[in-house]
């Protein structure tokens, strides 16, 4: 058997407004725990010395440079709205260290949002600059990145839709209200699982903490870690009511997998 290893490093953890909420004088948001400190929910793939980045949020720049993020490789988009996105232009410094285009990947309508938002980008007839260099390549079904396989998993976000990805043993599934029963039967075996848990209240987009914690009981991975965090979650006082193998995600967090390369989806062209 085949195994390659795989580091998931957990950039952010939080909500669209990160914690501390600007403003903000709650408990969680004057906490001196560093815990409980939450930038926009990002997560990098490492394996064999490439890296892929899943979604370039508000605060890319500040976690590349708390991580020591020496390169990016390629980037895996969830869904396009503002804190998974906006970091885009912080991809510019790694051009120059890749020396080549990077490749944005994410469904037909994300893409869509990317380019009519990011037009300066795209739009060879605009006046050029200093400005990333990047390729946008839509997903159609599953494909194999650097030699990982990627499995897209689509998920209800409110009215609209969000990718999720699974790799090998591991899932990342933010900003969901639902994971759809066909969606789940792409998530059976997993080692890990990370999935949005954005509150305890209710959320009319987004899994509140007990509907991710039904969605882990029903797919059952080893371990998991609830991302998208506001500041109504409080990381010491909450974590001890959690169920075994179930964790509040943190900034920072590394997780070590191992994948089985037998029988992997073909590389999609770059």
């Amino acid at each position: 058997m085949i195994r390659r290893k795989l580091t998931v490093t957990i950039l952010g953890s939080g909500t669209s407004t990160g914690v501390p909420v600007t403003g903000c004088s709650c408990r969680v948001c004057t906490s001196n725990i560093p815990e409980n400190s939450r930038t926009r929910c990002s997560a990098l793939i490492s394996s064999e010395g490439k890296n892929i980045l899943i979604d370039t949020s508000t605060d890319l720049r500040q976690q590349a440079l708390r991580e020591n993020i020496s390169h990016i490789d390629a980037v895996l988009y969830t869904h396009a709205h503002a804190d998974h996105l906006h970091g885009i232009d912080d991809l510019r410094p790694f051009n120059i260290i890749l020396r080549a285009p990077i490749p944005l990947y994410g469904s037909k309508e994300t893409l869509k949002v990317i380019r009519r938002n990011f037009r300066y980008i795209f739009d060879d007839e605009l006046e050029p600059g200093f400005r990333p260099r990047l390729e946008t390549r839509q997903i159609e079904g599953a494909f194999s990145l650097f030699g990982l396989p990627i499995e897209p998993i689509p998920l209800l976000h409110g009215r609209s839709e969000s990718l999720g990805y699974r790799i090998g043993p591991f899932a990342y599934l933010t900003d969901c209200s639902e994971v759809p029963s066909f969606a789940e039967a792409l998530l059976e075996n997993l080692d890990v699982m990370v999935i949005d848990g954005l509150r305890f209240r209710p959320h009319d987009t987004h899994l509140n903490i007990s509907q991710a914690l039904e969605v882990i009981a029903r797919l059952k991975p080893k371990r998991a870690l609830l991302t998208h965090l506001s500041h109504d979650v409080d990381y010491h006082r909450d974590s001890p009511a959690l169920p075994p193998g179930v964790e509040l995600a943190r900034d920072g967090q590394r997780l070590h997998l191992e994948i089985d390369m037998q029988g992997q989806p073909p590389e999609q062209s770059r």
